[in-house]
């Protein structure tokens, strides 16, 4: 309702007064759009801490005109929660594993394959490549999210708390903690283990617990989220590198000015690339650090565990990915 009041010259005035001052506001201090980025990931893993400088970045180079919020550990929910809460908008922004998107595109499952890619570069080549453009043109018309960023997550590995695991036949029977991913449950039960989907926030208690005899994770994953506590073993399986992606929601990125896509877009890949070195430091020698902690090493027979994955795991798949489309990543 307007305000009855006469316009006298001391409203006009103080209006003016107001209104001038409103303009004068730096821009920092005037409404920003806000884009909430959550993910699974405790506070301490370097992912989280990429988050946080791409906050800061964003913010100072766009004069405070685009605020992050981010949301590290879980505090809105599981993996699954997150990818769907990102695509109906509740939450602008979430960095998840490959595979969680092929629930809404299949193709980007083969993104976190076993025993696909030969190293982080050739994953890297491949996620800057058509390939993935491809499937981003879908990810954003079916599920309204576009990728707009990838990180190196790291290679993973399986972790024992009960027993020694020296070949996959060791595995037979094994509770094995994955993520809810179809790919992970055909790789465990390729290896005769028995996976057992659980959300990355329960997994330490479940561990602790015995509820799952082990679990796979790259080594600072491991690290962060101080499994090395209550896992006796670590096995160097090498099974999957994962690349992680950062995808944003369609209208959140369309409400943005080109300007701003540029800075936040140049921002996840600067600093993106700064979160990929560290992990790498970390690889290569957190495996002595568990090693000096009392955890048992296992330099396992690789090829038991890659054999009757790759016996079964691409032909099982391949409708969804489409015919040839592995075998194009591989050759890349």
């Amino acid at each position: 309702m307007s305000d009855p009041r006469p316009w006298t010259r001391r409203r006009w005035l103080s209006a003016g007064i107001a209104g001038a001052a409103a303009a004068a506001l730096p821009a920092r201090a005037r409404a920003a759009t806000t884009l909430r980025w959550a993910t699974v990931l405790p506070l301490n893993h370097p992912s989280v801490q990429m988050m946080e400088k791409v906050a800061k970045q964003v913010r100072d180079d766009t004069g405070g005109a685009v605020e992050i919020q981010t949301f590290p550990a879980g505090q809105l929910g599981s993996s699954r929660d997150l990818v769907e809460s990102c695509s109906s908008g509740a939450i602008q922004i979430v960095d998840e594993g490959a595979a969680q998107f092929g629930q809404f595109v299949p193709q980007f499952s083969i993104l976190e394959a076993p025993y696909l890619w030969r190293d982080p570069q050739h994953a890297r080549r491949v996620l800057g490549s058509p390939i993935v453009d491809d499937m981003n043109a879908q990810l954003v018309s079916k599920r309204s999210m576009r990728v707009i960023g990838s990180t190196y997550y790291g290679k993973r590995h399986v972790t024992s708390g009960s027993r020694p695991i020296n070949t996959a036949d060791d595995l037979k029977g094994f509770k094995l903690r994955i993520p809810e991913v179809d790919t992970y449950r055909a790789m465990a039960e390729a290896w005769g283990a028995r996976p057992t989907p659980l959300n990355f926030g329960e997994l330490y208690l479940a561990l602790s617990q015995g509820a799952v005899d082990g679990q796979e994770n790259p080594l600072p994953t491991i690290q962060s989220g101080k499994f090395y506590e209550v896992q006796k073993y670590l096995v160097l399986t090498g099974h999957i590198i994962t690349p992680r992606l950062v995808v944003i929601n369609e209208a959140a990125w369309q409400g943005l000015a080109a300007k701003d896509r540029q800075i936040l877009r140049a921002s996840i890949d600067a600093h993106g690339k700064a979160q990929d070195d560290d992990i790498l430091g970390q690889e290569a020698k957190l495996a002595d650090t568990f090693k000096a902690g009392g955890m048992t090493v296992i330099a396992p027979d690789v090829e038991s565990f890659r054999k009757p994955v790759l016996a079964s795991v691409p032909a099982k798949f391949e409708s969804k990915w489409g015919k040839g489309l592995w075998e194009r990543i591989a050759s890349a």
